[in-house]
């Protein structure tokens, strides 16, 4: 096992990864721009070094400074949290090359899932199933009205680099495919370096089902269940449940294995999420994630698992502590994500906390990095917190959530937790009768 740890992250994700080490005997080390030195992951850490100026492409995004870092500290591993350089492959070598271990799959397995075309590709071979569209790139305008006739519209232009509903752009007929085509192009090389793209069938009514997998990185995977993430505003998740209030147990088992089987014949290692658009009894395979989600703690919950425990045993070459069998789900889980925005605008509110009260009681969990008096800086995303509520069912869950929201208080700048009593009094969320469109839906009807 590792003596010391280094966490390549900051805020949340940062203090959870802390506390996992900590229970397990093992030292931290936080890394922090100038914009963080006071932040709670500094605080909590055995030990803690700037690596940089505010900006995260100067710090947290700073190979060179990270890896210094841990050869000053000593740390034979890094733990990369999710966002920055947690799915970034040359940063994954550059650890191999200075013998530092990666708490995560293998370099290979992320450049091959973080291309969307290569990783449609080959889940397609291993039998998962994918939605309708053009086979890879699209080179030129007369392709893509070719792919669009083909497959029929709407369809959706995807960035092959894109991610977070950057480069997606939707034509309905093929009177809108060249504007959409040129515009994807341009966001594809305006925020990832690259505008090649493809054309995926546009499903009107589908929801956005993830699948937990894990594995030992030596052709041994499993499982747990899956997460619904379909509420979601500009392609950004605001609320994850799990299980999926549209997901039976012979469905779950059957889409379970057969990502788990997939991911074990290319032996991956650590934690990974495995995305699909799911509509009409059909799963569509969107992407892989190949490092922790933001919404782990709902798996974590229903199934009484530490999956950033798992991650560091696996890295350390332990192997997992169970196996498919003995992954029970327990009950229903629930977590919404607190931001600095205020609503109805979803304008960023970074600032100073006046004061901070983070919910309790049975069931509750609040992972963030908030304290009163600390000031949010502008530099980085706006999510300050997750609320995760655990309950026996999900009306319980969901009476549970409207409690601790109630509890919650962030003063001194304004946080998307009224979005989340609003949402609280609808019968689609109540009844868990939504889609990935619905939110928007709403909130152009509702602002």
């Amino acid at each position: 096992m590792f003596n010391k740890i280094l966490i390549a992250n900051r805020g949340e994700i940062a203090l959870r990864v802390i506390r996992a080490a900590r229970e397990m005997g093992i030292g931290s080390v936080a890394v922090h721009s100038t914009a963080d030195a006071d932040a709670m992951h500094v605080r909590m850490a055995d030990e803690a070094i700037c690596i940089g100026p505010a900006p995260g492409t100067q710090s947290y995004l700073n190979v060179a400074a990270i890896i210094s870092a841990a050869e000053i500290t000593g740390a034979e591993a890094i733990h990369p949290g999710y966002g920055f350089l947690s799915e970034n492959a040359n940063f994954v070598q550059a650890l191999q090359d200075h013998g530092i271990t990666f708490i995560g799959p293998t370099a290979e397995h992320i450049r091959v899932m973080g291309d969307k075309i290569t990783a449609k590709d080959t889940m397609k071979k291993l039998g998962v199933p994918c939605v309708p569209g053009s086979d890879g790139g699209v080179p030129d305008l007369e392709t893509a009205y070719q792919v669009g006739d083909d497959i029929g519209y709407p369809v959706i232009i995807k960035a092959t680099a894109g991610g977070g509903g950057k480069g997606m752009k939707l034509a309905n007929s093929r009177d809108e495919m060249e504007n959409a085509f040129r515009t994807a192009r341009s966001e594809g090389k305006s925020n990832f370096g690259n505008d090649e793209v493809y054309i995926e069938k546009y499903l009107g009514r589908p929801r956005h089902i993830e699948i937990q997998v894990f594995g030992d990185g030596n052709g041994r995977a499993v499982h747990l269940g899956e997460r619904d993430c379909s509420l979601q505003r500009r392609h950004q998740k605001v609320f994850e449940e799990a299980p999926g209030p549209a997901i039976d147990e012979a469905t779950r088992a059957k889409i379970g294995k057969v990502c788990a089987d997939a991911v074990a014949t290319i032996d991956y290692a650590g934690a990974g999420t495995v995305e699909f658009l799911y509509e009409d009894g059909e799963f569509y395979f969107i992407e892989m994630n190949t490092r922790l989600q933001v919404e782990h703690p709902v798996t974590e919950a229903i199934f009484g698992v530490d999956l950033v425990r798992e991650q560091i045993n696996v890295a350390a070459g332990l192997g997992m502590s169970f196996e498919q069998d003995d992954l029970k789900i327990n009950g229903h889980a629930i977590e919404v994500r607190i931001n600095a925005e205020k609503v109805p605008e979803f304008t960023p509110c970074p600032g100073k906390i006046t004061q901070y009260h983070a919910p309790g009681g049975l069931g509750v969990r609040m992972d963030s990095a908030l304290y009163d008096g600390y000031s949010i800086p502008p530099y980085y995303d706006s999510l300050i917190g997750k609320l995760i509520v655990h309950a026996p069912d999900r009306p319980a869950a969901l009476a549970r959530l409207k409690r601790a929201l109630g509890e919650l208080i962030v003063d001194g700048i304004h946080t998307t937790t009224p979005l989340f009593h609003a949402l609280l009094e609808e019968d689609a969320v109540l009844t868990g009768d939504y889609n990935i469109h619905w939110l928007e839906k709403w909130l152009e009807a509702n602002t």
